[in-house]
């Protein structure tokens, strides 16, 4: 019994999947497509929201070294999936590399885990994309009642010139700070968060129709918010004021993590989670043309990509206003309005720039967990009929509606805070088992045919695992209780399903059977 928890699949087996078409998906995608894939899902809300935020609480306009850090570090879990992406391009992406390592439990586990990535990922970013849609048509005077914008419960007050925005002790204190007691203002309670569940049934229909339609719309989307990150950047250098980057390191306060070096180390700790995504281009191997030349390009190009970009508008933004001003929900707004009227077009620009990028990785996410569940189908952990396959669109549909549909009601009644940590739990989770199967199967199998190798192994494998269970240990209680809660959901069905219907059981039983 024990031993099978930790039967692997046949590396062989996977090598006659990857190079066989009988999964039913279509090979559409090339590297070009795989790297929008990746900064589709990397350049969202981080480079929108996070970059001003890290940069007015921890460093300052330091806040470029930590994003020269952060990328270094993420690069290290990037160079162990491109190896593995590169030598089994199957579909399962972390779940599929640690079943052919570490074995069916652990595989189990990350398959499990990778739930929390990219289905409530795309869940936190629908809500992200609600409060953009959400401000951008206040802007036009149309208004969407407070009731069906937010989370189930969420209790909104109506703040003079800002509109509904949470109620919180630090918007209670801000106003008082203005002599407005938030008592006075007008409340209501949310009911459900109908934006961010409509976003999501698009997308779901668009992902059910084809792969090479859904990564069309992903390039357009992609497009679009990179041409208006280059604007803002090429436009901004003009405004930059150099006193702003003065000091470039700030003096810490006395308080670890509040400026100096301590507070560029934390900064690069939370922006950490601003290029999370980038694995879900693994999840695309069987409907690439050529995978074992493209996923490495895919997955590092997309890196590199995003890494630059971050930089940029770190730098200009901290130049065009004082770091001190950032810590809002639309520092890129902040940064357009102190280039004056004159620039003010900008703004919507901005905006709409924002609801692109967050579309695109809302598509990424919900493409990658279909897939997942397409190779736990397959391998029998999971009911046949997640790796069901549409006849004439060629897609996981049925894995995808289910998937979605379950998206939308996790959007549509849960906060944003509460989503954030179990997707950074999740996906850090899943970053540090790559890096270590890196290590073990190097051991177990080094003469393996292997298209792209991570280099300096076992360096950037053990630098990868351990900054990915660093920032996991800095992770609130309440998170890894969840994540402890979760796991135990995910123990019940593989004990009580996927342990009995698995394809590997089922071969070595039978092998057992004709030996003897």
């Amino acid at each position: 019994m024990v031993k099978d928890l930790f039967r692997r699949k046949s590396l062989n087996k996977l090598f006659e999947e990857a190079k066989s078409d009988d999964h039913g998906l279509k090979r559409h995608l090339g590297a070009w497509n795989l790297t929008f894939l990746g900064v589709g899902a990397v350049i969202g809300a981080g480079i929108f929201v996070l970059t001003g935020q890290a940069a007015a609480q921890y460093a300052g306009p330091g806040i470029v070294i930590s994003f020269i850090i952060s990328g270094l570090a993420c690069a290290f879990a990037g160079l162990c999936y491109a190896e593995f992406s590169a030598m089994i391009p199957i579909s399962g992406s972390a779940y599929t590399y640690s079943y052919a390592t570490l074995g069916e439990l652990l595989a189990w586990i990350i398959g499990w885990d990778l739930i929390l990535e990219y289905l409530f990922a795309a869940s936190t970013v629908a809500v992200g994309w609600s409060g953009y849609v959400v401000s951008f048509l206040q802007d036009f005077n149309i208004n969407i009642s407070p009731q069906f914008s937010a989370a189930t419960g969420t209790v909104l007050v109506n703040v003079p010139e800002m509109g509904w925005k949470p109620e919180t002790a630090q918007l209670a204190q801000s106003l008082i700070e203005k002599g407005i007691n938030i008592a006075s203002l007008d409340h209501v309670t949310a009911l459900i968060n109908v934006p961010a569940m409509i976003i999501i049934g698009a997308i779901a229909l668009l992902l059910v129709i084809g792969i090479k339609e859904s990564t069309n719309f992903n390039n357009l989307m992609v497009i679009a918010k990179l041409g208006v990150i280059i604007l803002f950047i090429a436009i901004g250098f003009f405004f930059v004021k150099y006193a702003n980057w003065t000091p470039f390191i700030p003096k810490n306060t006395g308080v670890p993590g509040h400026f100096g070096w301590s507070g560029i180390l934390r900064g690069a700790g939370v922006i950490f989670f601003a290029y999370i995504g980038f694995d879900a281009v693994s999840t695309a191997a069987q409907e690439t043309k050529n995978p074992q030349r493209d996923m490495p390009i895919g997955i590092m190009g997309s890196l590199g990509i995003s890494t630059i970009l971050y930089i940029l508008v770190a730098i200009v933004l901290t130049g065009i206003v004082s770091y001190t001003a950032l810590n809002v929900a639309d520092p890129i707004a902040v940064g357009v309005n102190a280039m004056g009227q004159s620039m003010f077009w900008l703004r919507p620009i901005i905006k709409l720039a924002a609801i692109a990028g967050l579309s695109s990785v809302i598509l990424v996410m919900l493409m990658g967990q279909p897939r997942i569940f397409f190779s736990m189908s397959k391998d029998g952990l999971l009911p046949p009929i997640f790796s069901k396959v549409h006849p004439k669109f060629k897609t996981p549909y049925v894995s995808t509606i289910m998937t979605s549909f379950v998206a939308m009601i996790i959007a549509g009644t849960l906060p944003i805070s509460i989503l954030g940590e179990l997707v950074s739990i999740g996906t850090l989770l899943a970053f540090a088992i790559v890096c270590i199967s890196i290590i073990v199967l190097r051991k177990t199998k080094p003469d393996i045919p292997r298209p792209f190798k991570t280099p300096w192994v076992p360096v950037i494998p053990i630098l990868g695992a351990l900054v990915c269970f660093i920032q996991m240990a800095s992770l609130p209680l309440d998170t890894w209780l969840r994540l402890a809660v979760w796991m135990l959901i995910g123990f019940v069905i593989y004990f009580t399903y996927g342990i009995k219907h698995s394809h590997v059981k089922k071969e070595r039983n039978k092998e057992f059977s004709e030996n003897e």
